[in-house]
């Protein structure tokens, strides 16, 4: 009896089944978008020195560890951020920004406008708030604030330098791009 006690005293804080927690943040192990079932790719810490700031989860039809592939595919995904720190506006177009141009220079003049459209879709993340990006082939990049969608950016082009903040050459972390990609 003692044991089956302990069991279920266990399973109240257990994460919810088909869900993984990643430094103390638990997401769902699939999202439903555009009518099609997106698996949880990965996971990873964005970190600023020693600072944790978000938990992020990348959510693809399928696993993949491949950053061009992903990228190269016109196909349905999305990155959920769980923030742990609170982070101002201004420091996160800040970080959209040198994203853009550290991950896709090529095209950072052509995606300026596109790129100061996310910044104004921004607010204070406090701790435990959300943010979410997700694209759908042919309608572009939705940006949801605590699930209230903000507006939605069109172009694969976009989509494709936005999530290369994050898995393209120069993420703002190594270890958060190795988990995003399933590492």
């Amino acid at each position: 009896m003692r044991q089956f006690l302990i069991l279920a005293f266990l399973c109240l804080f257990a994460a919810p089944a088909g869900a993984k927690t990643f430094e103390g943040v638990t997401m769902p192990d699939s999202v439903q978008v555009n009518g099609k079932s997106l698996v949880l790719n990965g996971m990873g810490l964005r970190k600023k020195f020693v600072v944790k700031v978000y938990v992020a989860g990348f959510y693809l039809p399928a696993k993949e560890t491949d950053a061009a592939k992903i990228l190269g595919a016109d196909t349905e995904r999305e990155m959920n951020l769980q923030f742990v720190y609170e982070v101002e506006k201004e420091k996160m177009c800040k970080a959209w920004n040198d994203g853009l141009k550290n991950n896709s220079p090529d095209k950072a003049d052509a995606l300026k406008g596109q790129f100061e459209k996310l910044c104004s879709y921004m607010a204070v993340m406090g701790e435990g708030d959300k943010l979410t990006f997700t694209y759908v082939p042919g309608q572009g990049t939705t940006v949801s604030v605590n699930g209230t969608a903000k507006g939605t950016i069109p172009g694969k082009e976009f989509a494709d330098a936005m999530f290369s903040c994050w898995i393209g050459p120069n993420p703002p972390g190594a270890d958060l791009k190795q988990g995003l990609l399933g590492g």
